[in-house]
């Protein structure tokens, strides 16, 4: 199964605030909110919603296709995302923008704040998935431009090209249209689950319509782990991967993605898919920076197998190998 990953691609920069943030809020003064957080640390990583994505699938061992558009700065990141498995042949180069970037202060809750340049995503919008038809067998519409996210779902249901949906972080730059039509249709929905309340009040739909509008709807559930919903089935719940070490947050919804896709492209069940993903999630959580972490075969398989079951463990390790 080929598959093809949309969105943002960026370099991270992750600060650390050893406080609270919640300490520093005054509930009557939030309309008028000045704020400067002195911070501990500061790690520069490779990211971006897609990158992300695209590099927990190729570690792998898939060979996902990664679209979007960068800056003449992204020599060194893309050689790190090809000896990772990651085919970037589609990603192109911005004449006048840099890379984006992606800013973010986390606090001792693991809460935390964050800002994103565009630069070259802006030029998302120009990029032709009809390109890709009879090649690729699904897109992720990963965070982008909001433009570039509507014009992929349009182009997907042009060309007939199954896509899935994530609406991730820019659900708070899209009306209720907007949402309804980068949704409705989607092999796939991915939220977690402020988004999933968030998508619901937006659309003007109810869960269940929602669920109905797409084939398959997934929902993180952070330290409680997973649901997948489809119209007329019971829901699937699945539970966290235990003794976890956070570290930092930044990228653990997108290792999780790459984790349920994998399990997709390997035709495996739902239920394994989202085990899968809270596996890949965890990964990311222990590690700063949502590219850092290594995956071993045995220690991984060994690490899902005490959670999920021998089966689930045999099974990572088969396609692992």
């Amino acid at each position: 199964m080929r598959i093809a990953v949309t969105g943002s691609i960026a370099t991270d920069h992750l600060m650390t605030f050893p406080g609270r943030f919640a300490d520093q809020l005054i509930p009557d003064k939030l309309d008028k909110i000045a704020l400067s957080f002195l911070v501990d640390s500061l790690q520069i990583r490779y990211g971006g919603v897609a990158a992300n994505i695209a590099f927990g699938m190729g570690c792998l061992g898939l060979r996902p296709l990664l679209v979007g558009s960068v800056g003449a700065d992204f020599g060194e990141y893309r050689a790190w995302l090809e000896a990772h498995g990651v085919d970037t042949s589609t990603v192109r180069e911005s004449a006048v923008h840099h890379t984006g970037r992606f800013i973010s202060t986390t606090d001792a809750d693991l809460n935390h704040f964050a800002s994103f340049y565009a630069g070259a995503m802006t030029e998302d919008q120009n990029i032709d998935l009809g390109e890709l038809a009879g090649s690729v067998d699904l897109v992720l519409i990963g965070a982008s431009d909001p433009d570039a996210m509507r014009n992929f779902t349009k182009q997907c249901r042009e060309h007939q090209i199954a896509f899935a949906a994530d609406t991730s972080w820019q659900l708070a730059r899209m009306d209720g249209e907007q949402v309804r039509e980068l949704v409705d249709g989607a092999a796939y929905l991915f939220c977690n689950e402020y988004e999933s309340t968030l998508t619901e009040r937006k659309s003007g739909w109810t869960a269940d319509e929602v669920t109905a509008r797409v084939g398959v709807r997934v929902t993180t559930l952070g330290a409680a782990g997973a649901r997948v919903d489809r119209a007329g089935e019971p829901p699937i719940l699945v539970g966290p991967v235990t003794g976890v070490a956070p570290v930092e947050p930044t990228g653990a919804g997108d290792a999780f993605r790459a984790g349920f896709l994998a399990a997709v492209a390997w035709g495996l069940s739902l239920e394994r898919a989202a085990q899968f993903g809270n596996l890949m999630a965890v990964h990311a959580l222990e590690a700063v920076g949502p590219q850092d972490y290594e995956l071993k075969p045995g220690p991984a398989a060994e690490r899902l197998g005490a959670v999920y079951g021998p089966e689930a463990a045999e099974e990572l390790a088969a396609h692992l190998a």
